[in-house]
């Protein structure tokens, strides 16, 4: 059961001018579930993306990237569930392009203007025959509010819909940023196991929004795990339809441009803590903070310490203050000059280490209390520095092992 989220509604979901998108059922894995979306672009919108760094990746992956260095401008994204199409070599890479002929065929478009998603199970072939024979119902139903439909339609494991919207005003125009991701399981940095989709009727130019997409997926889904896995598939696209009429954005270091960074970066957020609120089993939402390293690297080097370190989040899942195991984690993190007499630990407001000891006046009772709630922040402090850096986790279940063992069932 997902911590402490809750699907939105239709009307919280904002249309994006220039943006309509279709759902259909095309039995890609099961039958009578939404699992093909289309998403229909303006002329004119600038993409960016930014992908797995796994080596492994799944053939729409690779077609992502070269269509969009091939620059003709991307008008369509095709994403199916049910299948990565990944590990599937060279007749899956046939497989992605045979989506994007489609797609563009209906859509009156160029295949190189199309981005292909596939998430699901990998090393099984795509069932491309279904995913064609879906494509005309996805695009007859394409409408500009359909974005809640499009969160259904792209789940797997999933158990609520990920969806987040919010409005801003540029230069005296109303700009909307609307967004829907999935994920569940396989989620670890760089990115999680998940797809991510946010668009935008800002006017921004093709280097800004470059530079956004990167800036908005580092303070976001570069900021969760679940279980450490690094999925095939992972994708996060950043759209902007240039139809709200403001000046244009060309740098993020404006007025305008750090106003449409704080959006972006604030719905990419809730999209990803989402992710992680609805991570596979997940009982608890864990806010890891590292503060005084010497820079951010090292600060995540500590944070993802303690949030993939099965014994914490084991301990968690019981409730079980065995926080030494949080200590051991920021020991083997990989900073060779540490000083663990400078170390202070904090669960929520209890202060558990002081200079790399219990601290004196720590209880149990104090951690046990913290422990059996449903969302927990552990604060450590380096004294090193004045970076610091966040991470979002859960704790790890009974079901996450038994999720995973029937996933294919």
């Amino acid at each position: 059961m997902a911590v402490n989220l809750h699907a939105p509604s239709a009307a919280d979901l904002h249309a994006v001018p220039g943006v309509r998108i279709g759902v259909a059922m095309a039995g890609i894995r099961k039958a009578d579930r939404k699992d093909l979306v289309v998403f229909a672009l303006d002329e004119g919108t600038v993409a960016a993306g930014v992908f797995t760094r796994n080596r492994f990746c799944a053939a729409p992956v690779q077609l992502c990237r070269e269509h969009l260095t091939a620059g003709a401008g991307i008008r369509a994204l095709v994403v199916n569930t049910g299948n990565a199409n990944a590990g599937t070599g060279a007749d899956g890479l046939v497989r992605a392009r045979r989506s994007c002929d489609t797609a563009a065929r209906l859509l009156g478009l160029r295949p190189q203007q199309v981005l292909p998603f596939s998430t699901g199970v990998i090393l099984e072939t795509l069932p491309i025959d279904r995913l064609e024979a879906g494509l005309p119902a996805a695009v007859a139903a394409l409408r500009p509010d359909a974005w809640l439909d499009a969160a259904e339609g792209i789940m797997t494991t999933d158990t609520v819909l990920k969806a987040a919207s919010r409005q801003l005003s540029i230069g005296g125009r109303t700009v909307t940023v609307t967004g829907i991701a999935k994920g569940a399981g396989m989620i670890r940095p760089d990115m999680a196991t998940m797809l991510g989709f946010v668009a935008t009727d800002a006017v921004i130019g093709q280097a800004a929004l470059d530079a956004l997409v990167r800036e908005a997926a580092d303070g976001s889904f570069n900021c969760i795990t679940v279980d450490g896995d690094t999925s095939t598939n992972d994708s996060f696209v950043l759209m902007a339809t240039q139809r709200a009429g403001h000046a244009r954005i060309d740098t993020l270091d404006s007025a305008q441009g750090r106003a449409l960074r704080d959006a972006v970066v604030a719905v990419s957020a809730q999209l990803a803590q989402a992710i992680v609120r609805d991570g596979e089993g997940a009982t608890k939402f864990i806010t890891v903070r590292v503060e005084g390293g010497r820079d951010i690297a090292e600060c995540r080097r500590v944070a993802y310490a303690i949030a993939h370190s099965p014994l914490v989040k084991t301990a968690f899942f019981a409730s079980d203050p065995n926080l030494g195991r949080i200590l051991a984690a920021v020991g083997y993190a990989g900073i060779a000059d540490l000083d663990q007499g400078l170390i202070d630990l904090y669960l929520d407001d209890v202060h558990v280490a002081s200079q790399g000891g219990r601290h004196p006046r720590y209880e149990e009772a104090q951690g046990q209390r913290v422990m059996k709630q449903s969302e927990i922040t552990v604060r450590v402090l380096l004294h090193r520095g004045n970076a610091s850096s966040t991470v979002w986790t859960c704790d790890l279940s009974h079901d996450y092992v038994s999720i995973n063992a029937d996933y294919r069932s």
